[in-house]
C-alpha cells in the first residue's frame, strides 16, 4: 500500500471534530479537484503490518482514513488488523467506488464528501459536501441521505484567498440558515494551525 503520512491529531471537520485521531493518509485518487487542498501524491510502500505499527504507537481510538482516495487501496483484512488492536476504523472518501459488502460493514464510519461524479457507495454515516458559494448547484446531494440525521454538513472551501473565504462562509451560513438540514463544518485544523 502506498501510504503519503500517518499522523496523530484532533479531528478537524464534521461530525466527530475536537476527537483525538490517528490519520491514515493514502497516496492517490481517481478524481483531480481543481480545490483539493491535499498534497497525497508522494508516499512510500507500506505493508499492512507496517500501518498497524504505525498505528499502535498513538493512544487515539479513531482510525481516520483518508488521502488522496482511500478505498482505492483499502481492505477488509487491514480494518480488521485495526480493529484487533482496539481501535475504531473511520474512512473520509469521494463515494465514487463501490466496495465489497463486507468491507463497509466492517467499516465503522463512513464520511463521504462527493465531488464530480456519482457516489456508489453503498453507506454514507456522514455528508460532508465542499460548498464554494451561493451559485453552486446542490440539487444533486438531495437524493443522499446520511444513516444519521444530523450529520449532513457543509463546509466552506477554502481558496486560499482572505477575502474570498469570507464570501464563501457567508454564503455558505446564509444557505444553512434556508436549508436547516444541513449544518456548519469548518476547517477546525487551521483555524487552530494544527494538522
Amino acid at each position: 500500500m502506498k501510504v503519503n503520512e500517518i499522523f496523530y491529531s484532533l479531528q478537524g471537520e464534521g461530525y466527530w471534530t475536537g476527537t483525538p485521531s490517528i490519520f491514515v493518509r493514502f497516496s492517490g485518487c481517481n478524481l483531480k479537484c481543481d480545490f483539493c487542498d491535499t498534497h497525497h501524491q508522494d508516499g512510500e510502500e507500506m505493508s499492512e503490518e507496517e500501518i498497524v505499527e504505525a498505528i499502535s504507537q498513538y493512544p487515539g481510538v479513531h482510525v481516520i482514513f483518508t488521502g488522496g482516495e482511500p478505498t482505492l487501496q483499502l481492505t477488509h483484512s487491514l480494518v480488521e488488523r485495526v480493529h484487533a488492536i482496539g481501535k475504531r476504523v473511520h474512512i473520509e472518501t469521494n463515494g465514487t467506488l463501490r466496495l465489497s459488502d463486507d468491507l463497509v460493514q466492517a467499516i465503522d464510519w463512513i464520511t463521504v464528501s462527493p465531488k464530480h461524479a456519482p457516489v456508489l457507495i453503498q453507506r454514507i454515516d456522514e455528508l460532508k459536501v465542499v460548498f464554494r458559494g451561493a451559485g453552486q448547484p446542490m440539487y444533486a446531494y438531495d437524493t443522499l441521505t446520511a444513516s444519521h440525521p444530523d450529520c449532513h454538513f457543509l463546509q466552506p472551501c477554502d481558496v486560499s484567498n482572505p477575502s474570498e473565504n469570507a464570501r464563501i462562509v457567508n454564503e455558505t451560513i446564509e444557505y444553512i440558515k434556508q436549508h436547516p438540514h444541513w449544518r456548519l463544518s469548518l476547517q477546525t485544523h487551521k483555524l487552530t494551525g494544527i494538522r
